[in-house]
C-alpha cells in the first residue's frame, strides 16, 4: 500500500512538472509574438508614443513644453525621469523599450502570482507564475503598452513589488508614492495603508509624491503649471476625454452626452462615492488576509475618480481577477471568465452590434473596474465556500463501447445545469469568434478570395454532374415560379437559423441539463469542424456563380462588377459555403430532439427541421447539395468528438433533484460550521 501511495504521488508531481512546462512554453510563445508584432511593425508605425515623446523632434527631446503637442500625458515627473532617455539611439531604444517593457511583465506576473492569498496549495503555487504571465501577454493594456510603448505597467509593478516584494513601511511608502508621482490616482493606496493601519507608510507615500511633483515644479515650472492647473491633473491632455479609449466615470458622463458644470460636478460627486466605497471593500478584504485582492480593488477604483484613464492604464482590472465569487463550483468561474474576456478581447466581441447596447459595449472595462471595486460580492477567507464551494454533482459513469472511449476521463458529465452568464458569455464570445475566422479565410474579404471560391464552385457543380444530384438551377427556377413557395423558403432560411438552435439549447437548459451539456458541446465540436472546412476550401454559392443563372430570392440582384457585392458581402464570408452550417445546425437540431423526445410525434417534428432546411438553402440558391453532406457530415463528427472525449451522455435521473435537495440542506449546516472571525 506504501509503494502504491508513493507511486500515486510521483505520478501526480510528474504531472504537475509537465503541465508547469507547458504552460511556461506556452508563456514564452506569447511573449515572442508580442515582441515579433511589435519588431516586425513598419516604423512610423509602432512605438509611435515612445517616438513622440524622445524621437529627433519628440517633446521629451526639445526645450520646448512637453504639452506644447498634446501627445504627452504623463506628470511632469515622468518627463523628467524620461529625459535621459533622449540620449540613446533610436533604434536602441526601440529594441530596448521593447524588451525592458517584457521583463517588467514578467516581473508583474511573478510577483503577483507570489501575492496569492494564503493558503495556497502545491498545485496552484506552481501554476499561478506561468498562468498571470500568460493572462497578461493577452490582456489588451499589455499589448497596447507594448505597441505603442508606454510606461504604465511601471505604477502598477510600484505598487505590487511595495506590498509584497518589499520590507518596511517606509520603503514601501516610498516606491507607492514614486508611482503616484507618474500616474496621480495611484495616491488613493495611501487611504489604503492608512486605514489597515500602516500610516508611517501612507505618510511616506504622501511625502514621496510631493517631493517627486515638487521636484519636476522646481525643474519644469511651466510644464507642472500646465498639467496641475491649466489641464487638472492631466485632464484634457491626448485624445478627446470622450473618446471610446479614455475608460473613466469622466469620459463615460461625456459619451452619455452630460457636458458643462453638470459634468463636473457629477463627475466629482460620484468619483468621490466610488473612491470611498472602494477603500473601504479594499480595507474589509486587507483585513480578511486578501492584499492582493484589496490593491485591485483600490486600482479598479482609481481607474474610475481618474479623469482620463487610457486603455493602457487597466491593468487593475485584471489583477481583480483573483477575486472568489459564488457559493456553487459551478459559478466559481464566472467572475475570473468575464475579467479575462474583457481584458483581451475588444468589446465587439462580447457584445452584439445593437445601437441600445453601445452605451454599454463603450463603457464595458469601466463597468467592469466598478463592479470589481463597489458591487462583486467577493467570498471571506472566513466563509465556508471560500474553499469548499458546493461541488458539481456528477452522472455516473456510462459503458462505452470502445476500450480508450471517453479519451479524457477527468471530464465527467455534470447532472446540474451551469452558470447562465457564463454560458451566455462564452456564447457570444464563441459566434463572434466564428464570425472573425469565416471573414479570415478569404484574407479578410469577399473579394480577396473570389476566384478560389468559384473555382472550386465549379469543381463542386462538376462533381454533382458526375453524380447525377445537379438540382440546384432547376430548384431555384421551379421554386421561384411560385410566390407563396418562394416567400415561405425565403422566410425559413432567414428566420429558423438561429432561432431553432437557441430554443433547443433553452429548453435542455432549463429542462435536461445533462442533455444540454452534451448537447452544447457536440454543436461547439461540430462549428469548430465547420470552420476548418470554411479556411481550407472557401466556395462559392450557386447566386454568386455569375454563369450559373441563378436567381439569388433572399439577398437580391448581385453586382458581379463590384468585389464586394450584395447586402451582407461587406459583413461576412459569402464564400463559407462548404460545409453547410445552416443544414448542419438543423440536422443537429432534429438528431437531439429525436434522441431526447419523449413521444414518436414529437421525433417526427424534430427531422422536418433539417428536411425544410436542405430545401430552402438548395432552392434559394445559397448552398450545393454537396454543402448539405458536408453539413452532415461535421455534425457526424461533433457528436463523435463529444463520445470520445466524454464518453456516452450521461442519463437524467432523479440525481439531479436529490442533489440539489441536498444542496439546501448543506448549506445551513456549512454556515453553522463555519469558523468564527
Amino acid at each position: 500500500m506504501a509503494n502504491a501511495e508513493h507511486s500515486g504521488a510521483t505520478e501526480i508531481q510528474a504531472r504537475l512538472r509537465v503541465a508547469r512546462l507547458a504552460l511556461w512554453l506556452v508563456a514564452a510563445v506569447l511573449a515572442l509574438r508580442e515582441v515579433a508584432v511589435v519588431l516586425s511593425t513598419p516604423r512610423g508605425e509602432r512605438l509611435t508614443d515612445l517616438e513622440t515623446w524622445v524621437g529627433p523632434d519628440g517633446v521629451l527631446h526639445v526645450k520646448g513644453s512637453l504639452y506644447d503637442s498634446t501627445r504627452f500625458t504623463g506628470t511632469p515627473f515622468g518627463g523628467l525621469v524620461l529625459k535621459p532617455l533622449t540620449r540613446a539611439a533610436e533604434q536602441a531604444l526601440g529594441w530596448g523599450w521593447t524588451f525592458g517593457t517584457l521583463l517588467l511583465v514578467v516581473a508583474l506576473g511573478l510577483v503577483a502570482a507570489r501575492a496569492l492569498p494564503q493558503p495556497v496549495g502545491r498545485r496552484t503555487s506552481l501554476l499561478a507564475a506561468p498562468v498571470a504571465i500568460s493572462l497578461l501577454m493577452l490582456s489588451l493594456p499589455v499589448r497596447n503598452t507594448l505597441y505603442l510603448g508606454q510606461t504604465s505597467i511601471i505604477p502598477v509593478l510600484l505598487v505590487l513589488v511595495a506590498c509584497f516584494a518589499v520590507r518596511g513601511e517606509r520603503v514601501s511608502g516610498l516606491l507607492i508614492g514614486l508611482a503616484a508621482a507618474l500616474q496621480p490616482t495611484v495616491l488613493l493606496f495611501a487611504a489604503l495603508l492608512w486605514f489597515t493601519g500602516r500610516r508611517r507608510g501612507a505618510l511616506t507615500t504622501v511625502a514621496a509624491f510631493a517631493a517627486g511633483t515638487a521636484l519636476a515644479w522646481a525643474a519644469l515650472p511651466h510644464d507642472s503649471y500646465t498639467y496641475w492647473v491649466h489641464h487638472i491633473a492631466g485632464t484634457g491632455l491626448g485624445g478627446p476625454a470622450d473618446d471610446l479609449a479614455n475608460q473613466s466615470l469622466h469620459g463615460l458622463l461625456l459619451r452619455l452626452g452630460v457636458s458643462g458644470p453638470l459634468e463636473i460636478s457629477l463627475f466629482l460627486a460620484l468619483g468621490a462615492a466610488v473612491g470611498a466605497l472602494g477603500v473601504r471593500r479594499a480595507v474589509r478584504y486587507a483585513r480578511d488576509g486578501q492584499l492582493l485582492l484589496a490593491v485591485a480593488i483600490t486600482g479598479c477604483a482609481a481607474i474610475a475618480v481618474s479623469p482620463t484613464t487610457w486603455q493602457h492604464q487597466l491593468l487593475w482590472v485584471l489583477l481583480a481577477v483573483v477575486g472568489r465569487v459564488g457559493k456553487r463550483a459551478s459559478d466559481r468561474y464566472v467572475w475570473p471568465v468575464a475579467v479575462v474576456v474583457v481584458m483581451t478581447l475588444p468589446t465587439t466581441m462580447l457584445l452584439p452590434h445593437i445601437s441600445a447596447l453601445y452605451p454599454l459595449r463603450n463603457n464595458l472595462v469601466l463597468l467592469a473596474a466598478l463592479a470589481a471595486a463597489t458591487v462583486i460580492p467577493f467570498l471571506s477567507r472566513t466563509s465556508p465556500y471560500y474553499r469548499t464551494p458546493i461541488p458539481a454533482q456528477f452522472a455516473p459513469a456510462a459503458p462505452a463501447r470502445f476500450r480508450r472511449v471517453p479519451l479524457l476521463p477527468f471530464l465527467r458529465r455534470v447532472l446540474t445545469r451551469p452558470n447562465l452568464l457564463l454560458e451566455l458569455l462564452l456564447l457570444r464570445v464563441t459566434y463572434a469568434a466564428y464570425q472573425q475566422v469565416r471573414l479570415a479565410a478569404t484574407g479578410g474579404s469577399n473579394s480577396a478570395g473570389r476566384a478560389t471560391a468559384e473555382k472550386h464552385g465549379q469543381q463542386v457543380l462538376d462533381l454533382e454532374r458526375l453524380l447525377h444530384i445537379d438540382i440546384e438551377h432547376w430548384a431555384n427556377h421551379a421554386v421561384v415560379k411560385v410566390d407563396w413557395l418562394r416567400n415561405f423558403f425565403d422566410f425559413y432560411y432567414e428566420s429558423f437559423h438561429f432561432v431553432v438552435p437557441l430554443s433547443v439549447l433553452a429548453v435542455l437548459y432549463w429542462r435536461r441539463p445533462v442533455d444540454y451539456r452534451w448537447a452544447r458541446a457536440s454543436l461547439g465540436f461540430a462549428t469548430l469542424l465547420a470552420l476548418v472546412g470554411f479556411w481550407l476550401y472557401p466556395l462559392a454559392p450557386p447566386r454568386l456563380m455569375p454563369a450559373l443563372g441563378v436567381i439569388d430570392t433572399v439577398h437580391g440582384v448581385q453586382d458581379f462588377s463590384k468585389p464586394d457585392y450584395g447586402t451582407l458581402t461587406a459583413l461576412t464570408n459569402q464564400y463559407a459555403a462548404m460545409p453547410s452550417l445552416h443544414f448542419g445546425w438543423s440536422l443537429w437540431c432534429g438528431v437531439v430532439i429525436a434522441v431526447i423526445a419523449p413521444r414518436w410525434w414529437m421525433k417526427g417534428l424534430g427531422l422536418l427541421h433539417p428536411l425544410f432546411t436542405v430545401s430552402a438553402i438548395v432552392a434559394t440558391g445559397n448552398h450545393w447539395v454537396l454543402d448539405a453532406v458536408g453539413g452532415a457530415v461535421v455534425v457526424a463528427g461533433g457528436f463523435g468528438l463529444s463520445y470520445l472525449f466524454q464518453g456516452p451522455r450521461g442519463r437524467m435521473t432523479a440525481v439531479v433533484a436529490e442533489a440539489e435537495a441536498a444542496d439546501q440542506e448543506r448549506a445551513p449546516a456549512r454556515r453553522d460550521t463555519a469558523p468564527r472571525s
